[in-house]
């Protein structure tokens, strides 16, 4: 039997890049989804796509995750299509990758901390009483950007540190209600990535030869599995950890 039968898992970005492999490694465990995003129709390629290769039910609906009442309409209707939430993934995150610190606009700080730190804090806010009944889990996303100061990504590690902050508090208020929190911070190959290579060849250079192994995950195979693990009853005795993701190998702290 598929881990996520009859559960509901809800994926920020779930319609493109980290957060679509993420969808399909849930909806492989028989997972119903619902995907958010900010484009309704790559939301809807995904979910015609997710439905047609799993036999899944997927809920599309569009949302800028930092606007608390997009976030709240997102909760209503999953509830009122499935009528239960059992996993929450923030992974959705914009900012102004490759602007150095001295050259960050209040605008550009403004962008990655409401699309990053608080969306986080709207979906965690939003889902917690149905998360309580399922005795679910949250998994946040942040970055090796804030854990090793990336250059040219300060408004970006800022907002990734905060969502960690968040979460190892979240992880000690909620556990006693059954919920845990875990926080997971990938180096994806994506469409994103190779985009990012082509703008800033050297230091996509430098950050894959700080990787052991010099690879950067797969979001399907790789980082998606180790969603699916930690919200699953197998890691019911993980919350408030970090898990780094660099091709397999953690060394960081």
């Amino acid at each position: 039997m598929n881990k996520f039968n009859d559960k509901v898992v809800i994926v920020t970005g779930g319609g493109k890049g980290i957060g679509l492999g993420i969808s399909r490694a849930f909806a492989k465990e028989g997972a119903n989804l619902v995907i958010t995003g900010r484009t309704e129709a790559t939301l809807q390629a995904a979910k015609e796509q997710l439905e047609k290769d799993f036999g899944v039910k997927v809920l599309a609906v569009p949302a800028d995750g930092g606007k608390r009442d997009q976030v709240n309409n997102v909760i209503a209707k999953t509830v009122e299509t499935f009528g239960r939430i059992d996993v929450m993934v923030n992974n959705a995150q914009v900012s102004a990758s490759g602007v150095m610190l001295a050259d960050h606009t209040t605008e550009d700080f403004d962008l990655a901390i409401y699309s990053g730190l608080y969306a986080s804090f709207f979906y965690m806010q939003a889902c917690l009483p149905y998360l309580k009944e399922t005795k679910g889990s949250v998994l946040n996303f942040a970055s090796g950007a804030g854990l090793s100061g990336k250059i040219g990504q300060s408004s970006y590690a800022a907002a990734k540190e905060g969502i960690r902050g968040l979460s190892r508090v979240a992880a000690r208020e909620w556990g006693p209600m059954g919920i845990r929190v875990n926080v997971v911070c990938p180096l994806a190959a994506t469409p994103g990535l190779a985009k990012w290579e082509q703008e800033y060849p050297e230091l996509y250079k430098n950050t894959i030869r700080d990787i052991p192994l010099e690879h950067f995950g797969d979001s399907e195979t790789e980082i998606g599995p180790l969603c699916v693990f930690l919200a699953s009853e197998e890691a019911k005795y993980i919350t408030g950890q970090t898990i780094n993701v660099d091709g397999g190998v953690n060394l960081r702290p």
